[in-house]
């Protein structure tokens, strides 16, 4: 009788090993198949009669075979169990996703165990290889993961320009301006603004005059390099970090910004509106105590580029000389 329900509790076992939703392969110590439940039939299309005394590896080709025999030979030496997570290794096999909540994933994302099988005498015969489906779990991450980047990614925006709104860009203008003081290098900083953008508004409305402070960031992102920071400062006032660069470089790009500008049109209702820019630059050739400091250099280079007549570059440096 005791035999008969020995039997019996074998067969509900190898029912439940046939019909869980987790894919089960039991593996000798050369790594031939010898169990294969349901999971692993409907996923990969072939019936144990196919993989049976096969090789893992020869069945499953994208297995990592040196990374997949480390974890199973600790798991045989020490008798415990080892682990893969998705987020290490995205899976074990290559089965197509089928859930529905992520149809446009090309893969089942899973989590693997890897279990000791011990024989009748208590040796370690065999290794159980667990797979789980965690698609969901790792797509909900993800997404998760990828709508915490666009807020972030939001919060330092500005979202007329598209460049880094004030406060981000004042927080990386000081990071540069800390990296200086440590280790040296060159830093140069580029405050310009739109010229007469008040009789731009008044004139032709303050639609046409976000479309002007949306084509001077389409150029400034266009001849900036990026690795430079750009941001709005304000208004119709902007800022860029030109990292490793001196004053003289940053003329070289603020005179072409200006030029680029200057030969610029907006179309507003067929008619071309021309505008220009004023910039300042400055650089840390003098030192300066903090990054406050040199946003006031470049601003009052800025304001005698305006008092000169506009449309035009001043360097605070060269003004010093």
């Amino acid at each position: 009788m005791a035999a008969q329900i020995d039997i019996n509790e074998l067969h509900w076992l190898l029912d439940i090993v046939q019909n869980i939703d987790v894919g089960v392969v039991v593996l000798d110590l050369d790594y031939r198949i010898e169990v294969w439940n349901s999971f692993m039939e409907n996923h990969s299309g072939r019936i144990l009669s196919e993989v049976s005394q096969q090789s893992l590896f020869a069945v499953f080709a994208e297995i990592d075979e040196a990374w997949f025999r480390a974890k199973a030979e600790s798991v045989v030496l020490l008798g415990t169990r080892a682990f893969s997570i998705w987020e290490q290794r995205p899976y074990l096999v290559h089965f197509k996703s089928y859930q529905p909540i992520t149809g446009v994933e090309a893969f089942m994302y899973q989590n693997v165990t890897l279990l000791p099988l011990r024989d009748s005498t208590g040796a370690i015969a065999h290794i159980c290889v667990v797979i789980y489906d965690v698609t969901d779990v790792a797509i909900n991450k993800r997404q998760l993961e990828l709508s915490n980047d666009k807020l972030q990614e939001l919060s330092r925006t500005d979202r007329l320009t598209g460049l880094a709104n004030r406060g981000y860009w004042e927080e990386r203008l000081t990071e540069e301006f800390a990296r200086h003081q440590r280790y040296g290098g060159r830093l140069a900083l580029m405050m310009l603004d739109i010229d007469h953008f008040k009789r731009i508004n008044d004139t032709h409305g303050h639609a046409v005059g976000d479309q002007a402070i949306k084509a001077l960031a389409g150029v400034i992102k266009t001849h900036v390099r990026n690795a430079d920071i750009a941001g709005r400062y304000g208004g119709e006032e902007f800022g860029v970090v030109l990292l490793d660069t001196g004053v003289e470089g940053a003329r070289l790009l603020a005179e072409r910004l200006r030029e680029a500008v200057e030969a610029m049109r907006l179309d507003v209702l067929g008619t071309p509106i021309a505008f220009t820019i004023s910039i300042g630059l400055t650089d840390l050739s003098v030192p300066l105590g903090n990054h406050e400091q040199m946003i006031q250099q470049a601003d009052k280079a800025l304001y005698e580029s305006k008092h000169a007549g506009r449309n035009r570059v001043t360097s605070f440096v060269q003004r010093l000389d």
